[in-house]
């Protein structure tokens, strides 16, 4: 039975560990070859590599900060120069600077915004063009319900998210009649470093919140990423789908 992804090449951004690790796994594990991006994670990226490798596929790591133009451009060029082109970009990457808004520092939104928005407008630009020649494309957007009903402490934070949701939207507008589908995931509490490091308090206060009653994990956006970037979803476009338990309807 052919694997979903055969022949497709995927980038996907801040893939050296996390949500991005299991997103790369992920589409890997059906078929695609990958190109995955890091910033600071560079062994943990290379180890990510081999265990592509071990899944039967093949990846190339690349070091880049996408909030800056040519280097998410860098990205885009090595994907094509390896493998020919690009079929499906995962803007994954992303940094937290939380604090209040009177004691957040300018720095810190700039540093946020740049990184998470402007770094997918980034590398959506430059993939684009190469998905425009071939009338094809997935372009997937990792948001965040944060995004959507915003958070005290996290201004920046939600500001960003909300603003890769409005960037979706209209990049489907325009890419649509191309043959490219653009959509936005908004994950809710998903396991990780830093839901591992709360109290036991916390946690269940957490989890209140959360009409499913459980943490959420990685596979449980892993999988709707493999979805978004297949065939199976064709047919939709400009939409921004929760994956948090129930969080925020």
């Amino acid at each position: 039975m052919e694997k979903l992804l055969s022949g497709k090449v995927a980038v996907v951004t801040g893939a050296g560990r996390g949500l991005g690790r299991a997103i790369a796994l992920k589409l890997a594990s059906e078929g695609a070859k990958l190109v995955v991006n890091y910033r600071n994670s560079e062994a943990e990226t290379q180890k990510l590599v081999k265990e592509i490798e071990e899944l039967g596929s093949e990846a190339i790591a690349v070091k880049a900060d996408i909030s800056k133009f040519n280097e998410a451009e860098t990205i885009i060029k090595k994907a094509v120069e390896k493998y020919g082109t690009v079929d499906v970009l995962v803007n994954n990457a992303g940094i937290t600077k939380d604090n209040l808004l009177l004691r957040m520092k300018e720095e810190d939104f700039d540093n946020v915004i740049n990184v998470n928005l402007k770094g997918s407008f980034n590398c959506t630009k430059h993939a684009s063009r190469v998905m425009l020649k071939k009338k094809s494309g997935k372009i997937i957007n990792i948001s965040s319900v944060i995004g959507l009903v915003g958070n005290a402490g996290q201004v920046n934070y939600a500001a960003a998210k909300a603003g890769i949701i409005g960037m979706t939207k209209s990049v489907a507008k325009e890419l649509a009649s191309r043959g490219i589908t653009v959509n936005a995931i908004a994950p809710g509490i998903i396991k990780s470093d830093m839901t591992d490091a709360l109290k036991e308090e916390q946690r269940q206060q957490i989890l209140e919140t959360v009409p499913l009653k459980r943490v959420g994990t990685p596979e449980d956006v892993s999988n709707l990423v493999l979805f978004l970037a297949s065939e199976l979803s064709s047919y939709i476009t400009g939409q921004v789908i929760n994956v948090d338990g129930g969080m925020v309807m």
